[in-house]
């Protein structure tokens, strides 16, 4: 299956519990943290909903 790189650019300070949920469950726990995840649909949904707070690595 294909993989996707999310990087972590801004802290998850003073946002929502469920977004700070939403970053530990994609394994990022730290400011310019990268990992590589499989690319589903349940995984875009979570980028997308901090989209603010992460992106997308080629």
């Amino acid at each position: 299956m294909a993989t996707i790189k999310i990087k972590q650019i801004k802290s998850k300070i003073g946002y929502p519990v469920d977004q700070k949920r939403t970053l530990l469950a994609l394994g990022l726990r730290k400011i310019s943290q990268v990992v590589e995840v499989e690319d589903t649909p349940s995984i875009r949904g979570m980028i997308r909903k901090v989209h603010h707070l992460v992106s997308v690595v080629e």
